[in-house]
């Protein structure tokens, strides 16, 4: 299945672990994208993620014809080197108002898989540093199992 969503990984103790993120067009998913990157981690998919399930697992990959390529507004396409594929640990919404300040920990079902998901301005300075601390709290197990919401 292709979602439209952005997803960027980073290596944890239980390997690579990735963060879909979903949002409207002109949310901030590439731009938050592009900061993760520039923080060392990589990119699995910029704008369409093909997702599929296995083991218990939810995966990530690009689709063939934009792997490696990621929008920058104003800049034009950029190239940078991709992740293969990734464990998917958590799903962002990116939104344009703020979120709710203390939100009830939600799940949302991809591909029969239930993955953690919150919400954030991905323009936010500080979006980089809550999907870092996200991925900590839903990244660090091996298997479908994963701790208490973010």
């Amino acid at each position: 299945m292709i979602v439209h969503a952005t997803s960027v990984a980073r290596f944890t103790p239980a390997g690579w672990r990735a963060a879909l993120l979903f949002g409207r067009s002109g949310a901030g998913k590439s731009d938050l994208a592009l900061r993760a990157i520039a923080a060392g981690w990589r990119l699995v998919s910029d704008d369409y993620t093909r997702i599929w399930a296995s083991g218990g697992v939810l995966w990530a990959r690009a689709p063939e014809t934009i792997e490696g390529l990621i929008e920058a507004r104003a800049v034009g396409i950029l190239t940078t080197v991709p992740l293969g594929l990734a464990q998917v640990s958590c799903a962002v919404e990116c939104e344009a108002d703020d979120p709710e300040r203390l939100p009830e920990a939600e799940q949302i079902e991809l591909e029969t898989v239930n993955v953690p998901r919150f919400h954030l301005r991905a323009v936010e300075a500080s979006a980089l540093a809550k999907l870092d601390r996200a991925l900590s709290t839903h990244g660090s197990t091996l298997g479908p199992e994963r701790g208490s919401a973010y």
